[in-house]
């Protein structure tokens, strides 16, 4: 069992700047959506902004009806699998591509790149206080939320008290990083560093100048680099180790969202609405200019003023058929539908929708659905 496990009340979001925003032709009735089965509802649509034709495919979900859950690809922290076959391999209803991932060819390919938590596992450490989807799945309901939030591991010993640099990722110089057993069967680290192994809270193994070494299932590693190493070096064997978990505020002035039990976490970027305005806080996320006002393929969540969920898949990058939306047309659309919050996920190629066994948009790469790290699926809510 991995040890982080969520122990916190209250999860905190902040403001950002508004937008205007560029209404599309033509709007969406409750004659565009057609039932799926009891709790889901899809629409495809075809509208027009400035003549240029926009592909969009709904999702309109009541969670009193079916439930959320997050998954990573082949049920690890790396590694890279297509939304459609995460959803088959899980029996999933539905299913969207969910946050932003390591793309490259490296044996760290599909690292999450920001907050990803799932099953009340922490996987990945947030970066550049990016929006995240909060998640809980309870007998009767599911609660979601769209807030940002930064957490803090925490481990501290006799003589060791530190804040990890980071989770399940590539260790770099001068970083302490936390391994658990869904990251990998080993650390994947060069020599350069020293790993504590760590079981059922007490220090078994402290391995200097050795490589990728053995995760323990029952357990977790700590592999320090640089300053973070004679630090690591105090440690003894037999030493108890004690994990806390904390979030961080992310400003001052911070309304508080109270959470009996959070289960799972997936980031994006930025946030495009927050309490029925648009605010796209793309500069406090450290995205850029261009990603907002480009248009690209979108994948996006959103919660409605009805209680219902909505998620949404924009095709683009096909001239004459879709050509995409950039962020402030993204909103507007949320926004005529009703949103009272909603965040951008990861887009681009990456961006698939999968309903009844099949993918119902249509991924912009020529090869066709990407590999994603991640995806929200749905599923029946089971009968009490």
């Amino acid at each position: 069992m991995n040890i982080i496990k969520l122990a916190m009340k209250k999860i905190l979001a902040f403001i950002g700047i508004n937008y205007c925003f560029v209404f599309l032709a033509g709007s969406i009735s409750a004659q565009d959506f057609r039932a799926i089965q009891d709790g889901i509802e899809h629409a495809a649509l075809t509208r027009k902004i400035k003549d240029e034709p926009v592909v969009i495919n709904l999702l309109r979900l009541d969670l009193s009806k079916v439930r959320l859950d997050v998954v990573h690809a082949m049920d690890a922290a790396i590694g890279t699998e297509t939304t459609s076959s995460m959803a088959t391999r899980h029996g999933a209803l539905a299913a969207i591509n969910a946050g932003f991932f390591r793309l490259d060819k490296s044996i760290f390919q599909g690292d999450n790149v920001s907050l990803l938590m799932i099953n009340g596992n922490l996987l990945s450490e947030n970066s550049n206080n990016r929006t995240s989807l909060f998640i809980i799945n309870e007998e009767a309901l599911t609660s979601t939320n769209i807030e940002k939030a930064n957490p803090i591991v925490r481990l501290t010993s006799k003589k060791f008290n530190e804040i990890v640099s980071g989770i399940n990722r590539e260790r770099k110089s001068d970083e302490l990083i936390l391994y658990t057993p869904e990251f990998n069967s080993t650390t994947l680290t060069d020599r350069n560093g020293i790993e504590a192994v760590i079981v059922k809270g007490k220090v078994i193994q402290i391995l200097e100048n050795k490589s990728s070494n053995r995760i323990p299932a029952d357990g977790f590693i700590l592999s320090a680099t640089g300053k973070f190493s004679d630090k690591l070096k105090s440690l003894k064997i037999g030493s108890k180790i004690k994990t806390q978990l904390s979030f961080a505020r992310p400003i001052e002035d911070s309304k508080s969202f109270d959470i009996p039990k959070l289960e799972d976490i997936v980031s994006g970027v930025p946030q495009l609405i927050k309490n029925g305005k648009i605010e796209i806080t793309w500069e406090q996320e450290k995205s850029s200019k261009a990603f907002v006002e480009t248009r690209h393929p979108r994948t996006a969540v959103a919660k409605l003023k009805d209680g219902k969920f909505l998620m949404v898949t924009v095709d683009g990058r096909q001239p004459n058929v879709s050509v995409g939306m950039n962020l402030n047309e993204l909103a507007a659309l949320l926004l005529e539908l009703g949103a009272t919050d909603a965040m951008n996920l990861d887009g681009g190629g990456s961006t698939t929708m999968f309903l009844n066994g099949k993918i119902v948009n249509n991924p912009s790469d020529k090869e066709g659905e990407r590999k994603v790290s991640d995806a929200i699926l749905v599923f029946p809510r089971k009968k009490r």
